[in-house]
């Protein structure tokens, strides 16, 4: 099977995500120097990760690599990014988001509408594109995960430190992403 020019090979079966907690998910990610042959296995199984998860996008440091890479398949478009640069960001708008590594969580997140932003492919090419809507909101928060930033640093401080006690006790007992709807995907 391929996607986006990569073979996947489910001979391993998707990666493991990473859960809230894990100090993987909260350290600043290294820039890559070249995409080569380990870098294009990294996003088949990304990728492949991403689909069985039903997510629409997925960090590296989501599956245990502080590298710079994500993948991003909204069904209308799907790619690799690597070494992302935000130029530009403008207007803005708040949404639900959810978090494969925070199952349960939904937070109210202010993005930008429209992002200018530049990123290596998994081809090694060079990219500069305009980004609108979900492929803007999408492309934020993987490059927030990048940054070891997640959905619940946009929590008030009191809220953040009320929801982290409970999903620490195993006790958070939000709506799960997709409850309502088995097909809703998850950033």
């Amino acid at each position: 099977m391929t996607y986006v020019g990569y073979v996947i090979n489910t001979m391993f079966g998707p990666l493991k995500i990473r859960l809230f907690g894990d100090p993987c998910l909260e350290t600043k990610s290294k820039a890559i120097k070249e995409v080569g042959p380990v870098e294009r296995m990294l996003i088949a199984a990304m990728f492949e990760t991403m689909i069985a998860c039903k997510g629409v996008g997925l960090a590296a440091p989501q599956v245990g690599i502080n590298e710079q890479i994500f993948v991003v398949d909204t069904g209308k478009e799907a790619f690799a990014v690597i070494n992302p640069k935000i130029i530009r960001s403008t207007g803005s708008e708040v949404m639900d988001e959810g978090c494969l590594s925070i199952p349960r969580v939904q937070v109210d997140v202010k993005r930008a509408k429209n992002v200018l932003v530049e990123f290596t492919d998994g081809e090694n090419r060079r990219v500069r594109t305009q980004l609108n809507g979900l492929l803007a909101r999408v492309f934020l928060h993987e490059y927030d995960h990048l940054q070891g930033i997640l959905i619940l640093d946009y929590l008030p401080p009191r809220e953040r430190a009320k929801i982290v006690s409970l999903i620490k006790k195993g006790s958070y007992t939000g709506r799960a992403l997709g409850d309502d709807n088995g097909n809703t995907r998850k950033i």
